[in-house]
């Protein structure tokens, strides 16, 4: 086994024959890209998969990101979370807003809601909070304080397809959502990502916004960027779509076998989920005691071949000036130093699970 590397995660892949029965219609049809067939077909299964009124596929996580703000024509201050990957601020710059971070849930790991309204100024417009692990925020909290001072609400959905709670879709809240379809994710399209909205005019704009602004073949209604994604990547998502109850029936497997031999271990301690949610154990984290031990652990893997990651290192607010350091997130500083993500993916097996968690336990 120790020839064999193990990453904190490892893409899954159809059957190379249905991707290639997709290949031979795209050469049939000759339209690679543009709005067709295949990606209409992806968006209507992914849209009552997903369980959302509207639902546009972009070509990628953060391309969703940037067209959100521009759909929801947000301005200046964004509050946001300092535990996310660094897309969900860079985001916001790109759009020339700034990020202001609050500090997030010790035990959910999600933004905290009881710290929004003290960093709401004349300057906020909305706020963008992140399903962090799939893990979904506190949806009624947030919403209640949009409304209370008109705030837009955008939920970076990355790690969350499939997620429910109390039965409804993730997607289903605040203004939009966005979803990644990137290679690393439980379903992917290669490269990929999807807006969802309940709001017809939200739905069009971000139409035409991923498509330079088109909103006819010879009218432009606004300035847009190329956001479409091609044939290729979405035959491979409606392969990918077709396996998606093996492919997190697997993982639940995996992640509840995680579940039995971590309970044993007294340094480490796990993020709580929330209530009435169906899971999609995207990610399997686990929190350290201290920084120290973290390093201890992630060495004694690797030298194992084994490559667990640390998500999310470092906390987002500690980035520097383009980042908004001003702000002090002493939370989410603590559990990025100590958080460590293990591998979990389609094709690891339970022996897998007991040599990580052996060296685990030996390491400290």
């Amino acid at each position: 086994m120790k020839d064999k590397k193990i990453y904190v995660t490892k893409t899954f892949l159809p059957p190379i024959e249905q991707y290639i029965e997709y290949i031979k219609k795209i050469w049939e049809n000759h339209q690679l890209t543009n709005d067709g067939p295949i990606l209409r077909d992806l968006e209507k299964k992914l849209s009552n998969y997903l369980d959302c009124k509207y639902f546009s596929i972009v070509n990628n996580g953060t391309t969703a990101l940037q067209i959100s703000i521009e759909a929801l024509d947000l301005k200046d201050e964004i509050i946001t979370t300092p535990f996310s990957y660094i897309a969900t601020s860079s985001s916001i710059l790109w759009q020339k807003c700034k990020p202001v971070y609050v500090d997030i849930c010790e035990k959910t790991l999600n933004i905290n809601p009881e710290n929004i309204e003290n960093a709401i100024t004349k300057k906020t417009t909305g706020i963008l909070a992140t399903h962090v692990f799939g893990n979904p925020c506190y949806l009624d909290k947030i919403s209640k304080i949009a409304k209370k001072f008109n705030l837009k609400i955008i939920y970076d959905a990355a790690h969350a397809f499939g997620v429910t709670i109390n039965n409804n879709s993730i997607l289903n809240y605040g203004d939009i959502s966005i979803l990644s379809f990137h290679a690393t994710k439980l379903f992917h399209s290669i490269e990929g990502g999807a807006l969802a909205s309940e709001d017809s005019a939200v739905n069009d704009k971000i139409k035409y916004l991923r498509n330079f602004g088109h909103s006819g073949p010879e009218k432009f209604k606004h300035v847009g960027i190329n956001g479409k994604l091609s044939e290729m990547h979405a035959a491979m998502g409606v392969c990918v779509l077709k396996n998606i109850d093996e492919i997190i029936n697997h993982r639940k497997k995996i992640y509840n076998y995680y579940n039995t031999l971590i309970d044993k271990i007294n340094f480490i301690t796990k993020p709580i989920l929330m209530k009435n949610i169906k899971y999609n154990y995207a990610y399997y984290p686990i929190i350290l005691d201290n920084e120290s031990q973290l390093k201890i652990v992630k060495d004694k893997l690797n030298q194992e071949n084994i490559f667990p990651r640390r998500y999310f290192y470092p906390s987002l607010n500690k980035l520097g000036e383009n980042f908004s350091n001003e702000y002090n997130c002493p939370i989410s500083e603590s559990i990025s130093s100590r958080i460590l993500c293990l591998p979990i993916s389609t094709y690891i097996l339970d022996f897998e699970v007991e040599k990580i968690i052996k060296i685990i336990k030996n390491s400290i």
